[in-house]
């Protein structure tokens, strides 16, 4: 609990010196909130190595898979922050990571059910692909708000803390791309390591993934091939990223938390 507190605190800690420093300047000289959220981040690791030494393996039930997410989508947030490019977009994901924990802490573990390696390969996988795909669909409501701002002439404060918008643009679309290529290697461990689809209440997540994916695969071409932008992008990312979290989030809402099934 001790070290759940402490992540928690860190991440709210580096928020709100982003928040600080995009008001001072807009965040392009942003560096102090680095440690705080690194150790946040290590802590927030942490914290679920020791759940799982308690629970004899790793624990991926509905709490603790949205808990990792949030994780990983701390830690991209770090890298990319940490280069001066969308340090910004800590103000959002600290937060949330942190509420993440939390509810991992508060709804308890669970014994684990034991995996092979397959499957938890699978599972790795699918939780690197949410959080990049997550970030992604952040860095799209951004990119949309940047728009719609710049359209109407309101040159807000928080604009100064975005990087132009064709180096945002370009940032979504190679998160997107990092994400499609792990949504891809998701569904190919799935489809060869898991077994008895039906009897795992599996067809309804798996129909949900691959469209998903072919709607982030769908908006990839049409960058490449016809030079899709601005909200026609926005649109096709948020539409897929829904798909995505209904297929997993939603899907493992209704067995663990409604149906009370494993």
């Amino acid at each position: 609990m001790t070290i759940v507190l402490i992540a928690v605190a860190l991440y709210l800690i580096a928020a709100g010196l982003l928040v600080a420093a995009v008001r001072r300047d807009g965040g392009r000289k942003a560096r102090l909130w680095l440690l705080p959220a690194d150790l946040a981040v290590l802590l927030h690791g942490a914290a679920h190595l020791t759940a799982w030494q308690l629970a004899g393996g790793t624990d991926l039930h509905f709490f603790a898979a949205l808990s990792l997410v949030g994780l990983g989508m701390a830690a991209l947030t770090a890298i990319v922050g940490a280069s001066g490019r969308m340090a910004a977009l800590g103000v959002v994901v600290f937060p949330l990571a942190a509420l993440a924990l939390l509810g991992y802490q508060w709804y308890g573990h669970r014994l684990a059910e034991p995996l092979d390696w397959r499957l938890q390969l699978h599972a790795w996988f699918a939780l690197l692909a949410y959080a990049t795909l997550a970030v992604a669909a952040l860095l799209a409501v951004m990119l949309w708000l940047q728009e719609r701002a710049l359209r109407r002439r309101e040159f807000h404060g928080w604009l100064r803390a975005l990087p132009p918008l064709v180096e945002l643009e370009t940032l979504l679309f190679r998160t997107i791309a990092v994400g499609f290529v792990l949504l891809s290697a998701t569904l190919l461990t799935g489809l060869l390591f898991v077994e008895n689809l039906l009897a795992q209440h599996l067809v309804h997540k798996t129909a949900l993934s691959v469209l998903s994916w072919l709607a982030f695969g769908g908006l990839l071409l049409g960058r490449w091939r016809y030079g899709w932008r601005g909200v026609t992008a926005v649109r096709w990312t948020l539409a897929a990223m829904a798909l995505l979290v209904l297929a997993f989030f939603g899907s493992k809402f209704v067995l663990e938390l409604v149906l009370r099934r494993t």
